[in-house]
């Protein structure tokens, strides 16, 4: 199932990386202190501290530090010394830790998970220390994009740590979106939400997708909205609400939000005028008449244009072209479309072009269009060609007409009336 486009829906997990720092002896002793200890209900067998010698903490500490301050030259032959030659497996774990943050920085993501892994299983680290690593490590797969073992590391931090934070439940949530779990995405960002009066705007951003690729349109317009009441002035906020509120095919709604933006000054780039008029031009298909919707996609580009907000590029013009025309605007319809050719990949603005010059008796520079579109490249070549032999006819061309009749006899689309039409003119 495609994922909606949300803007920066889904930004990968922020990694929040925090050292341990080398613990003196009293430090150590503190590890007993119940106030003090952060996983005081994990299953993992407490081991005991290994980290005695004063140089050795001295030295871990100014290692750790130096990565801290982004010093790389400093910190990596230190830490390299303290991994080789340090008789404490706890600063070697450290030292690793310090040396798998390094390698993230500098994209080095599967080697910063092997150094996190080394000093995970060196057996030695506290329970505290162990806990913030494996979190850590979790991470550090997220960033690798390797969702499972993501999961996995989660899930062990977990039920051996015995701690739930809702900044982890916010994680689960994020990697089980990633998976394809959405309900569990959305269960678990639930959980991350319950468990804080500070949920973040990025958890909603989860929620909002997994309930949209789940079906479930109605609560996620519901959160949409409630995010932009929450945060009238984010942009982002009203992108969101609007593209779910499009997915959940509430275009009324979503029209009712972003004009009530531009009323107040609030439309600042091209996205959010160009989505609206197309909400517009959708709304109206499902009415009775969709002129005066089509209308009001026409002020919203002109609008946006005459600001200088919408690049004047040739989407955007064919955009206020097919809206002029659908709102019976011929003379508006042709001019956006002529300054749509010059920048347009293929011919489709121009046969738009021409068609609507051929209803307005135009027949020479119709014929000139179609032409030139047919010239181009146009999705559907035996239409093209009808509309050139309509051109042709009128400018009292028959062999000319004929011709195009016969090039749009070629076209399965159009055989049957092509050829019934050189039938009865004795074209053939």
């Amino acid at each position: 199932m495609k994922r909606p486009a949300l803007g920066t829906l889904l930004a990968g997990a922020a990694l929040a990386f925090a050292f341990a720092a080398a613990p003196t002896t009293q430090a150590a002793d503190r590890h007993a202190d119940k106030k003090e200890v952060l996983y005081p209900n994990a299953t993992r067998q407490e081991p005991k501290l290994d980290l005695t010698s004063a140089k050795d903490q001295k030295a871990l500490n100014e290692a750790l530090d130096a990565v801290n301050e982004g010093d790389k030259a400093k910190a990596v032959p230190l830490l390299q010394d303290i991994i080789e030659h340090s008789k404490s497996k706890y600063a070697q774990a450290l030292a690793l830790q310090g040396l798998a943050n390094l390698k993230y920085n500098d994209g080095d993501v599967k080697g910063a998970i092997e150094s996190l892994k080394q000093a995970l299983d060196n057996g030695v680290l506290p329970n505290d220390t162990y806990f913030q690593l494996l979190y850590e490590l979790a991470q550090f797969y997220v960033a690798d994009e390797q969702y499972q073992q993501a999961l996995d590391t989660l899930t062990k931090w977990r039920s051996e740590g015995r701690k739930e934070t809702a900044e982890s439940y916010a994680l689960e949530g994020n990697i089980d979106y990633r998976l394809g779990k959405y309900q569990e995405a959305i269960a678990a960002i639930k959980k991350a939400q319950s468990l804080t009066d500070k949920p973040q705007d990025s958890w909603n951003q989860i929620l909002m997708a997994s309930y949209a690729e789940t079906g479930q349109t109605d609560q996620a317009a519901q959160l949409a909205q409630q995010q932009l009441a929450d945060n009238p002035n984010d942009p982002a906020a009203l992108n969101n609400a609007v593209a779910v509120l499009m997915q959940a095919q509430k275009y009324p709604q979503a029209i009712e939000l972003l004009e009530k933006a531009r009323a107040a000054g609030a439309f600042k780039d091209e996205k959010q005028y160009v989505n609206l008029a197309k909400l517009y031009l959708v709304n109206g298909q499902d009415s009775p008449d969709p002129k005066p919707n089509a209308a009001k996609a026409v002020a919203v580009l002109e609008e946006g244009l005459s600001k200088g907000i919408i690049a004047a590029n040739a989407d955007n013009e064919k955009l206020l072209g097919d809206a002029a025309y659908i709102a019976e605007q011929p003379a508006k319809a042709i001019e956006a479309y002529k300054k749509a050719i010059p920048q347009a990949k293929d011919g489709e603005p121009a046969l738009r072009a021409g068609q609507l010059l051929l209803t307005e008796g135009k027949y020479a520079e119709a014929k000139t269009m179609i032409q030139q579109a047919i010239a181009k490249g146009v999705e559907h070549k035996g239409r093209a060609y009808l509309l050139l032999a309509e051109a042709e006819r009128n400018l009292k061309d028959k062999a000319g007409a004929i011709a195009a009749m016969k090039q749009a006899a070629q076209d399965p689309e159009t055989a049957a009336k092509a050829n019934a039409w050189l039938k009865q003119t004795g074209g053939k």
